[in-house]
């Protein structure tokens, strides 16, 4: 069984691990990175266990646009109390536990808490191949972005919250 909860300081360490399996070095969140997100949006940083066993995570800021800008993966803000659009900056689940439902449900999760607070939508940008997976979960593909993060092509998606 999944279970989500929010991040711990204490989970740092394997969330870099997990992060470096599915991410490139120029792509994956630095632990510095991760640990300002700890420490000021842990109410959108989320871990999916699995037998008590961190499989994945889910992490963002949120922001006042719509589209994702490369800024966000170095500064992180706290979060406003309401309002706004959800960002997801990273979803990564260990390789042992991929196919598995982990990314859906850290998804759900997320988009139930930006309900709750009342964000406008939640966006990302993902990889070409991950367009039709985020389709399915109801994201909308509004072309490719202007993210040079990473040195890679990305696509902005978003779902709006109703």
């Amino acid at each position: 069984m999944i279970k989500i909860r929010n991040v711990k300081m204490e989970d740092l360490k394997q969330l870099v691990v997990i992060e470096n399996l599915c991410f490139s070095k120029e792509e994956a969140a630095t632990k510095q990175a991760f640990e300002k997100r700890i420490e000021l949006i842990p109410d959108s940083f989320f871990v999916a266990e699995v037998d008590g066993k961190i499989a994945g995570l889910v992490n963002g800021p949120v922001i006042g646009t719509v589209y994702i800008t490369d800024d966000l993966f170095s500064m992180t803000k706290s979060n406003p109390a309401k309002g706004g659009h959800q960002s997801i900056l990273g979803l990564a689940v260990s390789p042992h536990f991929q196919r598995h439902g982990v990314a859906a449900a850290l998804l759900a999760h997320l988009e139930k808490e930006a309900r709750t607070k009342r964000r406008e939508t939640i966006t990302l940008t993902c990889k070409r191949e991950l367009i039709f997976f985020y389709e399915k979960l109801g994201y909308r593909n509004y072309g490719e972005s202007a993210s040079k993060h990473g040195g890679v092509s990305w696509y902005n998606m978003c779902k709006k919250i109703d």
